[in-house]
């Protein structure tokens, strides 16, 4: 089996005890983690995009307020946020002064970009302030990158070379930050996901994350939607030659195995209390899964505080449509929360003999 030290194919809340103590108990808890979306726009526009729904507006988070929400965000017990979303985060002017203010916040950061533009320049100025950084990556060759992310083929090289920037620079510094690649398994990849490994492993990154598809409901992209992944249930232990004990490939075995059952173990999304969205708008989602579903947008960062949003009417509302409405099999198969979604309905649906631990 594939190594997986950073727990990528589990979750973490059960590290969060005090957290989900008082969510069980009724309480009302904040947020411990959020995906924040600074820009709407996209400099690739790759053939398995989740959110092309969104249209890739031209839009991005105004820095000024959003600093401020970041500093009250950081009071009412934020732990973390993944700069992602529905553009490029890089995209964004001041992307590097946001990260660095999100750390003086107390909220660790981390990065999902497709790395073109994260500059050697870019990196020394955030590798110390960030907790780890994904790099969507989904091809071997720079032929093949170019048709899956719908770009140029020097744009492979490109990312590559910034990279290989990062790693230089973190080794002259004290940072810490965790960088690895991540791609999608499809078959127009396949072939060329170990090829990817071997060039990560040797350019000095700490894991590549194989993964499998998803198809977002409202995604306009279908192409992949019957894709399956039992074919390649070797491809662990064909990775595995490449893991030392500084370099994992992890492939996300159980979830490709729950993709292609289709299923889940819970009735219920008790995750939402967990997490939260920030769109490149400045609104506040309580699902990514119901992007432009207006019975899950909490409100606007522009208009009220956090603590007012997260506290108001509508989230009210909306958490108690989910907790008894909701059904989730029209959810996303392997959604972000799907583990968290797991672990919480044990906990309120617990097994018989739970005493004999």
């Amino acid at each position: 089996m594939s190594m997986d030290k950073y727990g990528i194919d589990s979750h973490k809340l059960h590290y969060h005890v005090e957290r989900v103590s008082d969510w069980r108990s009724g309480k009302r808890v904040y947020p411990i983690y959020m995906e924040v979306s600074p820009s709407g726009i996209c400099n690739h526009r790759c053939v398995f995009c989740a959110l092309d729904f969104m249209g890739y507006q031209s839009r991005f988070l105004e820095t000024g307020p959003f600093k401020e929400h970041l500093a009250e965000m950081g009071r009412l017990g934020l732990k973390s946020i993944m700069y992602a979303g529905e553009g490029e985060p890089f995209l964004h002017k001041d992307m590097a002064e946001l990260i660095l203010h999100t750390k003086r916040s107390g909220i660790d950061v981390a990065l999902t970009t497709n790395g073109t533009l994260m500059t050697r320049a870019i990196s020394e100025k955030i590798l110390d302030a960030v907790e780890w950084i994904k790099v969507s990556c989904n091809a071997g060759t720079p032929e093949t990158y170019a048709k899956i992310h719908r770009t140029k083929p020097d744009q492979f090289t490109k990312v590559i070379r910034n990279l290989e920037d990062a790693v230089a620079f973190r080794r002259r510094s004290s940072s810490r930050c965790t960088l690895g690649i991540q791609i999608v398994l499809l078959p127009d990849n396949c072939d060329e996901v170990e090829t990817l490994v071997r060039l990560s492993r040797d350019i000095g990154l700490d894991y590549v994350v194989v993964k499998p598809y998803s198809q977002h409901p409202k995604s306009q992209t279908e192409t992949y939607k019957d894709i399956r992944y039992r074919q390649y249930e070797g491809l662990a232990e064909t990775l595995e030659r490449y893991n030392t004990d500084a370099f994992q490939a992890v492939v996300r075995l159980q979830t490709m195995d729950q993709w292609d059952r289709q299923s889940r173990s819970y009735e219920r999304c008790y995750a939402l209390s967990f997490w939260s969205y920030l769109d490149a708008g400045g609104n506040v989602w309580g699902c990514s899964n119901f992007l432009s579903d207006d019975r899950f947008n909490y409100g606007n960062i522009y208009e009220r505080t956090f603590t007012q949003i997260w506290e108001g009417e509508r989230r009210m509302q909306c958490m108690r449509w989910v907790e008894n409405e909701l059904d989730s099999d029209a959810c996303r198969v392997n959604c972000r929360m799907d583990k968290i979604n797991q672990y919480l309905w044990e906990l309120k649906h617990p097994r018989v003999h739970v005493n004999f631990i």
